[in-house]
Formats: C-alpha cells, structure tokens, sequence
C-alpha cells in the first residue's frame, strides 16, 4: 500500500467557513436519494387513507362505515374507538387535537376514520365510500367573521409592554391609524407528509417519519398506543422540504400508522395525495394588524399601539408561540419609545395553523413596516428616509432596547443598509424611477430598500438545547448523528464540516447518518433557525471529548507534554513525529482509550417571562437587507420583478454556498407569499386554493431578472456560536417585503405618491389592479 508523504497533507477538505456542496445534492439531482417512500416495501405491507369530513362545524349523528370495510382490498377501518391510550395528537398537551373525530368535526377535512387496504388506490377509494350524517352549526373561517362572533382564543394572547403608550398617542406632532390583512401560506414541499410503521415484538414499533421533530413523533405515537417512549424508534434520514410544515403536522399520519401497525401486526403506510395534504394539514397564519401611531415632523416614531387577530384555526397547535413571536418582530429594525403591542390568536372552523419559516416573525415584521410606509406617505419622504430615522442604536444610545425589554447589544442593521444602498445605487436609480413613472402612461416602476432584524432562539427556553453521538472507529472513520433534521437545508453537511474542522480531518472521513430518537434522544425540533447552532454546538462538544483523550493518550504514551500535541491536516504531530490520524486512533484503540461521546449543547442567557412581557428570548440578531425594483402593467395588475439586491448576515459563514442559497430560496419563497400565493375557503368552509392547479407557488421564471445576493463578510458573530457564525434559516424570508413595498411605490405613482395604497398580503394582481384603480378616483 502506498503511503503518503507529508507534502500530500496539506489543507483538509470541507472545513467550517468553506464552500462545499451539499452531501445530497448529486443524489437529488441523479434521483438517487432516498426518501421514505423510496424505501423497499416490508412484506405484507398495507396502506393507509383518512376519512374526511365534509363539514366546517357540525355534530356527527350517525356513522356507517359499511361500504368502506365492504371494499375489495380493504383489511381494517379503524375510528377513535380503537384508539388504546389516548386519541389525541395535539403539539403542547392541550387535549384539543383528536387524532380521529368522535361526536364532532370542527374543519372541512377533519380526520374521522382511517382506512387501511392492500393498496393505496384501494384505501383511498374506500375512504370516500362513508355515509355520516351531521347536525351542522355555526362556523367562521377568517379573522373578521371571528371578531364578528366574538370567537374564543385557542390560547391567551401575550401582551409587551414598554412606556406608557395611551397616554403619549396624543403627544407627538402627527398621529395616524390604520389596518393591514396578512394571508396564510401553504408550506408546499415535495414531498407530502408520509410514516411507515413496522411492528416489533412486545410493544415495540419502528417508524419512518418525514418530520422536523422525531422526539415529538415518538411522544406522541406512545400517549396514542399508551406505551412508553422507549418502545418506540423513529427515523428520519431526509425529508423533501418542511418549512416548518413537519414540525407537529407529521404526528397524526404517524400515530395512525403506528396504530394501524400494531393492531394488525403488520407494516403500515400513510402517505396522502397533495390535495389530502393540503386540506389536513395547517398554514401559515393569517393576520389582521390594527394600530395607532404617533411620530414627529422627521417621521420618528414616538408611540405605537398594534392589535395582531390572526386565523389559527380549530385548536392551539404553535399558535400561542407563533403570535408570541409576531409581537417580538413587530419593531422590525426600530425602537419605539412608547409601545404596546397585544396579541389574539383566535378560532376559526379551518385546519389549525402551525409553524412556518419565520413562525409569525414575518407577519410581524411586515405590520413593522407597514407602520413605517403610512408615515413616510403622510409626510411625502421616501420611506428609507424614514426607516433610517426609526433604526435602533448603539449600545449607550437610549435607543436599543426592545418592546420585550432585551437590550440590542448586537446592532449592525445601519451598516448593512448603508452598503447596499451604496452598492445598488439605490438613490439615483429612485430618481430614474420616478422621472420614467412620470412619462410612462402604463408601465409603472418602484423600488423599495427594506431592512430585516430577526431573533435566534426558541422563545420555548427548553427547547434550546441539543444531543449528538459521536464515533471515532479504528480506521480513523467517523460517525456521526445529532437531534437535528434534514429537509434539504444543508445542516448534516454543516455538522459534517464541524468535525472535520474539530479533527482536522478530510470531510469524507465523517459519515453522517440518519436521525434517529434510538441514538439521540430527547431531541428540540429542527426549527426556529437553530438547527446549526444547536447541533453543530453539541457536535463539537462530542468531538472535543475524544479529542481530548486522544491528547491525553498522545501525552502518556509518547511521553511528550500537551503542548507538544498538535492535530494538522490529517495527522497529529507529537513531539517531533507526525502520525497519520488513523495510526493514532488505532493505536488508542489498543491502549483501551474510549474513542466515543455524546455531546450536548445549551443556548446560555437566554429567558424569558411571558406572563411578565419582560426577558431576553433571543440569543443574538441577525440582520440583513434587500433592495428590489419591480414593474406593473396598470391595465391588468401584472407584474414583473426587475431586479433584487440582498446583503445579508450570517456571521462567520460555516459553508457560504449552503448559505447563498439559503438566502435566494427564502427570498423568493417569502416574495411567492407576499404576491402570489392566495388560501381561499369557500362559503361551506372549504379550501379551494388545495392543489397546484389552484395555488400559485412561484415558478423559476418569477424570479427577478437581475438577482445579486451577497454575504456581509465582514460580520462575526458576537457571540460564541459555532464558528462564529448566525442563522440562515428564517431571516432571509422576510427580504421579500422589499418586493411589496417596490409594487406599493409603482402603485402610488399613478397618484403622484400622495396617498398610501394600503397593499394587503399577497398582492395578486387583482389586488395590485384594485389598487390602481382606487387612487385613480383619488
């Protein structure tokens, strides 16, 4: 065998802060990767399909399932009697989610009996074959029919509170009101929901589960067969997309299954059709913003009070959370002297929202920036101009501390705006603008340079933590696995990369396996941004762990002191010698040195009191900005997107690749919510808006023409996160409000810029032609 020289060494490949492909990309493209739904099927294994209500609020007076178990193929129907522990399959323990109706149904859609068959065709076909018979009742679907009939809270709203907001509304120079409507947004992954069960002896059951939160998945599957979580293993080695879709919408196809798996003794299947999907499953939430503002001549805010109604639907799922966080990004990059800010997340007769990326974030940064477009059209600025003047401070400045009372140690938005406004020629291409709108009678153009200041944490301080198992084997191969999740979002590369870093190995040694609860337990969902920051954190505290014994071998068994013990590319030099890495493991090995840890990672600082409104939830910000310019047809409402500039913060990039296109898809993802995608229900409480013949993602087509994305290189993170570095996640969505508020300026001009178009969310090109048409008359 060949043995390298030194002069082979050199660098390793795939440190943290380097450009390295994701593991799966080849894979994707080739078709190769394997999903869950790729995995050969067990023999004898069934297939599942759920029996939907077709009522928005109704009693059940009668069910015959007679038909359906009298279909060819059809093994079991199962109903909530079947259900051993207990039938529900609600997120926080609140009791209010039944896995499968029992004398009610309070959605269009709801899960009421499951069918299992010897094929999927089968199982679906049969599960359309009900005969129920309902009592209906009163049912609303959106916030306004809500407030109109006093609906309940699916869960007490939150109040922040700083200043004394009533009694200054009054004091500032000008003072306006006014309302936003924010729409929902289907997730739309690729892949749909999906669990494959396999029974094990005793109580025990294997599940295949395309979820954000494996320990959830196994939580819940052991309250509904009423056996404990060590019975039950659940894997995930990728999921086709989440966006927070999968974080607790996954537990009812998986609880089924594992029921279904159990009380058949055999292998089970759940995987529903788009339409299914779309139906069972929540959205992002719907919202109506009200608020009063008080600013001065300079357009500076001195107080706000804002009302956040949003749509969640039948029971509480993240709604409580969700508003929670809308509340802490409704300042967006700016301090309010004076503020109050409340939420209602209120009952509505649809399926029940859940996360989405930004979870409420995004809706509370837009109302944010809502409030700073009216004032800017009410003093005749550009709203940049306004922007600035509202920006949080520096530390000492009397101007950085949050409506929740965190401190702002950490601002850079001022600096990230300034560059790209310099480096997109942001204000002379405003000028140019506005002389063409003057000109052109149809085609009308905006521009609009919007900033982003989004929180890391979860506000849920438990879930702040994190579990990795690392193995060192005697060849000098690695294996690792960690809590975290993979839905094509590039965190098993990054954590690859941080234990190649650790080691000082080339990334290919790292062989990075499925999630799975049977090797870390107890595991936070793979959520809020924090994938990396958790995982990779608990990560390295394994490969520390080993490393440190390796020193501690290196130091007796050499007889050198520590700090002769140094880990190079590939190999450890002890004393005078260097010794190929894999010689090194071996040799542990043989002296019985444990070349196994577990590592585990808690966010420090962080708390927060929610009944008090008062904490520090976040552990660091990370910021960005975006500049887009878009073009309207004032005739029908069409629009085209010219050009977007983005600058964006991610610290210290682990893999500036992976992050690049982080930031491009949450850019046009949040601008598809904010112009195209539309959820609609019909008059009986139905979604229509349920497949992609009626929902409009964006298309690579919609993009903007020119697109430049950078990332702020000179920033680190202040504090010490893996590699110094931020979230990619989440933040980069909310660049898209630029998009909105670039149709609203093109929208206003065909009034001279007099009036503020009040552009609701999603600007479909009905609402942009609406709009015209509106300030044309004024």
């Amino acid at each position: 065998m060949h043995k390298p020289t030194f002069e082979t060494y050199k660098l390793i490949n795939g440190p943290m802060h380097q450009s390295l492909r994701h593991d799966s990309a080849h894979k994707h493209v080739a078709g190769s990767a394997e999903y869950i739904d790729d995995i050969p099927e067990p023999a004898g294994l069934l297939h599942g399909a759920i029996g939907m209500a077709d009522r928005a609020h109704a009693e059940i007076l009668s069910l015959d399932l007679s038909e359906v178990k009298a279909y060819p193929g059809v093994v079991s129907v199962l109903t909530a009697k079947d259900v051993p522990g207990v039938n529900d399959v609600s997120s926080g323990g609140r009791h209010d989610e039944p896995l499968l109706a029992t004398d009610k149904v309070e959605f269009h859609g709801q899960p009421v009996f499951a069918v299992i068959a010897e094929t999927r065709d089968a199982a679906r076909r049969a599960a359309r074959l009900a005969r129920i018979e309902y009592r209906d009742l009163p049912f609303w679907t959106d916030v306004d029919a809500a407030l109109e009939n006093d609906a309940p809270l699916v869960t007490p709203g939150m109040v922040l509170k700083r200043g004394e907001p009533e009694a200054e509304l009054d004091k500032a120079e000008h003072r306006l009101k006014g309302s936003m409507r924010i729409g929902g947004q289907e997730h739309f992954y690729l892949e749909s929901h999906i669990a494959l069960a396999i029974p094990g002896e005793d109580d025990e059951v294997a599940l295949w589960s395309s979820t954000q939160h494996p320990s959830e998945i196994q939580h819940i599957v052991g309250h509904v067969l009423d056996i404990p979580s060590h019975a039950i293993t659940v894997n995930v080695r990728r999921m086709g997309g989440g966006f927070g879709g999968k974080e607790t919408q996954g537990n009812q196809f998986a609880a089924l299954a594992a029921l279904a798996a159990k009380k058949l003794n055999r292998a089970i299947k759940f995987r529903p059709d788009r339409d299914e999907d779309m139906a069972l499953t929540g959205k992002r939430h719907d919202f109506r913003m009200d608020f009063d503002v008080a600013f001065n001549g300079d357009g500076r805010i001195h107080a706000l009070t804002a009302n956040f109604a949003a749509r969640c639907g039948y029971s509480a799922d993240l709604s409580g959370p969700v508003t929670d966080r809308a509340l802490f990004h409704a300042d967006s990059s700016y301090f309010y002297p004076h503020v109050k800010l409340t939420s209602q997340p209120l009952k509505t007769h649809t399926v029940s929202n859940t996360a989405f990326r930004g979870f409420g974030g995004p809706q509370g940064m837009l109302g944010g920036e809502r409030i700073i477009e009216e004032i800017a059209y009410q003093l005749g600025k550009d709203p940049l101009e306004i922007r600035k003047a509202n920006f949080y401070g520096d530390v000492g400045s009397g101007r950085n501390v949050t409506p929740y009372h965190q401190t702002v140690e950490d601002n850079i938005i001022a600096r990230v705006v300034e560059e790209l406004e310099t480096s997109c020629d942001y204000q002379a291409r405003r000028r140019a603008i506005i002389e063409f709108n003057r000109t052109s009678p149809v085609i009308k153009k905006g521009i609009a340079l919007t900033p982003v200041k989004f929180g890391i944490s979860f506000t849920m301080t438990a879930f702040n933590q994190a579990g990795a198992l690392v193995h060192v084997y005697q060849d000098g191969s690695i294996h690792l696995n960690h809590g975290g999740t993979e839905m094509g979002q590039g965190l098993y590369t990054k954590v690859a990369q941080v234990i190649a870093e650790c080691f000082q190995v080339d990334v290919e040694r790292v062989k990075i396996t499925a999630t799975t609860t049977g090797k870390v337990p107890n595991t936070s969902a793979t959520a809020a941004s924090s994938g990396t920051d958790l995982n990779g954190m608990a990560a390295y505290d394994a490969a520390r762990q080993i490393k440190e014994r390796l020193v501690a071998f290196a130091v007796e068994h050499f007889q050198v002191p520590p700090d002769e013990v140094e880990f190079l590319p590939n190999r450890v030099r002890v004393g005078s010698k260097e010794i190929p890495f894999p010689d090194l493991v071996r040799q542990a090995y043989f002296a019985r040195v444990q070349l196994s840890a577990a590592g585990f990672y808690k966010t420090p600082k962080i708390h927060w009191d929610r009944a008090a409104g008062r904490g520090t939830p976040f552990y660091y910000f990370a910021y960005g900005a975006a500049c887009s310019e878009v073009s309207i047809d004032t005739l029908t409402g069409e629009y085209l997107m010219d050009r977007t500039d983005i600058l964006h913060d991610v610290g210290k990039s682990l893999n500036p690749a992976i992050d690049i296109g982080q930031i491009e898809g949450g850019f046009v993802q949040g601008m598809g919510w904010l112009t195209t995608e539309e959820l609609w229900w019909d008059a009986k409480g139905r979604l229509r808006t349920h497949a992609p013949s009626t929902y409009k993602i964006p298309l690579a087509s919609d993009r903007p023409k020119i697109f430049n994305t950078r990332l702020a290189e000179w920033s680190e993170n202040a504090e010490p996160t893996i590699g110094r570095s931020k979230a990619v996640g989440e933040p980069p969505l909310m660049l898209a409000i630029s998009v909105l508020e670039a149709l609203s300026m093109a929208v206003a001009s065909v009034a001279d810029y007099r009036h503020c178009p009040h552009l609701d969310a999603p600007a479909t090109p009905e609402r942009v032609l609406m709009a015209v048409e509106r300030l044309k008359g004024m």
